[in-house]
């Protein structure tokens, strides 16, 4: 990257950052006023947008299970809304070209639903930076969201293949062949590529490598390059490693995104009028939220999760950009809507931004109202959670907070529940015999509605994220439930935060891991009778 490209981003993500809102929006802010100066679009920044968002499409079909695209909350949701808002959208544009202004007038009715069309799409490269920062890619809303972008993205590439005049190669059938690939993973020793990359710079290599060669592959066979990507994640997402892979790509993965975001505000200068028509679209936003909350509760969605899945799709779309772009090759509308798409684009994520930074605050506030639109029926995973004499309660049931369950349970002798939002990580310690349920601990809900004993039981969060850390301590303060608390953190001022918030224990992750491990090499090698020979 040019060293201007990176100050720019660097100063306006950080002051952003500043006043609680994601970095992005700061780089896209950078694009602009590098653009005002002077600055243009380079064919590096462009290679370096694209390689971020394939990337970004990579890492997510890593976490992505084919069957989870397949229930009808998800496939209806995405296709009904998409439907909806285009017809909704075009009649408000069409009815806009009758008026004297420049950028509507003679616009015809296929412009129209073009324009509509683009808008449709929320953005994937946004919804998953905000999940992530929320750390709720794992719960319900985001997962609801990630597949329903995913089923967004796929109507985009069809529409791009089919207005590109060009038929995809016959040879594109026999990609039906990359199916048998996770089976061959798993049965043959083309598993050892994946095994014996180890933990270092061939598996990064091999996370370049993957999205490069799917994209090429797909770009080969006429089909969309970035769709290779997402496929390619997705034929690895069963494999044991393909979390790993995930992790290891994500600051690579953010670094190349903050090119995308810098690329958007490059696209041109936007005059008043093109700002203004940008404003105006901006205010088209809240429709597309309030429909998709509506299509979620008639689904048998719970209230929160359909305000927060519908908030982290409150945005317009990068793909609205290429959906446009394609309308100006075709002869469609002009170049200059490019510019306004980029404008309401980053207006978007600007009101998206402040929308998701305060979207438990939101709920809390207007749940009774929100609740009135939910159906009786639950869906599976969201039945009322009763808990009857458990004495230990651990929220966060992976690797660390498996070992907390089975000493308290073992060593100690207490009743323990787990809890986990992941229905693959329950699924795994049910096998065991393990008492586990799935809910999520950020839900004002699943507080309200649980049945504790007279006892209170101890909560111990053992999540990754310091931010749900932070949320549940809130909404425990929100049913004004007094339970002793402990807590895992990395930081030194996470577990301040903690601490000042009334968590009563604070054990620092990396610091105790340090301390755990002398004692246990001490106890082994010099208290052992039997210290003969490795001890494990």
């Amino acid at each position: 990257m040019d060293p201007l490209w990176i100050i720019f981003a660097f100063g306006f993500g950080f002051a952003i950052k500043q006043i609680d809102l994601p970095p992005l929006v700061g780089f896209l802010i950078a694009g602009f006023v590098l653009n005002i100066f002077g600055v243009e679009q380079s064919d590096t920044l462009d290679n370096i947008a694209d390689f971020g968002v394939m990337l970004l499409l990579f890492t997510i079909g890593l976490k992505l299970k084919i069957r989870n695209l397949l229930n009808k909350q998800i496939l209806i949701t995405s296709s009904l809304h998409m439907m909806i808002t285009t017809v909704i959208f075009g009649l408000i544009i069409l009815q806009l070209s009758y008026l004297s202004i420049s950028k509507f007038s003679g616009l015809s009715i296929q412009s129209s639903v073009l324009i509509a069309f683009a808008l449709s799409f929320s953005s994937t490269v946004f919804a998953v930076k905000i999940l992530e920062e929320t750390g709720s890619m794992k719960t319900s809303h985001g997962k609801l969201a990630i597949g329903i972008l995913v089923i967004q993205d796929i109507f985009a590439v069809l529409f791009l293949t089919l207005s590109s005049g060009k038929s995809p190669s016959l040879w594109a059938f026999s990609l039906l062949l990359l199916l048998f690939i996770p089976k061959l993973l798993n049965r043959t020793k083309l598993s050892f590529i994946l095994n014996g990359t180890g933990h270092g710079e061939l598996l990064i290599l091999l996370g370049v490598l993957l999205p490069i060669t799917g994209a090429a592959l797909f770009e080969l066979v006429g089909l969309k390059a970035d769709l290779g990507a997402l496929t390619f994640g997705v034929l690895l997402a069963d494999n044991k490693r393909a979390d790993e892979l995930s992790k290891t790509m994500l600051g690579f993965k953010d670094l190349f995104l903050v090119g995308f975001f810098l690329s958007i505000g490059l696209l041109g200068s936007p005059s008043l009028e093109a700002i203004g028509i940008a404003l105006a679209l901006s205010l088209l936003i809240p429709l597309k939220s309030i429909l998709f909350f509506v299509i979620f509760t008639k689904l048998k969605v719970r209230a929160r999760t359909s305000v927060l899945g519908s908030f982290s799709l409150s945005n317009y779309s990068e793909f609205g950009l290429i959906v446009g772009a394609a309308g100006v090759s075709s002869g469609w509308i002009t170049s200059e809507w490019l510019v306004i798409f980029a404008v309401a684009l980053s207006f978007s994520m600007l009101f998206s931004s402040i929308l998701n930074t305060r979207s438990q605050p939101i709920y809390a506030r207007f749940q009774k109202y929100f609740l009135r639109f939910e159906t009786r029926t639950r869906l599976k995973g969201d039945e009322p959670i009763i808990f009857a004499d458990e004495e230990v309660i651990v929220f966060g049931m992976g690797r660390s907070g498996s070992e907390v369950y089975r000493v308290m349970s073992e060593k100690y002798g207490k009743k323990v529940l787990g809890i986990d939002i992941s229905s693959e990580v329950i699924e795994n310690h049910k096998k065991l015999g393990n008492n586990v349920i799935q809910g999520d601990a950020t839900d004002l809900n699943f507080w309200q509605r649980i049945n504790m004993s007279e006892k209170l039981p101890l909560v111990i969060l053992v999540t990754p994220s310091h931010s749900t850390h932070m949320r549940v301590i809130e909404q425990l303060d929100e049913i004004h439930c007094s339970i002793r608390i402990a807590a895992i953190s990395r930081f030194d001022d996470e577990m301040k935060e903690l601490h000042d918030a009334g968590v009563e224990v604070v054990f620092n992750l990396y610091e105790e891991a340090g301390f755990g491990f002398a004692n246990h090499t001490f106890n082994q090698i010099y208290n052992s009778s039997s210290s003969k020979g490795p001890q494990v």
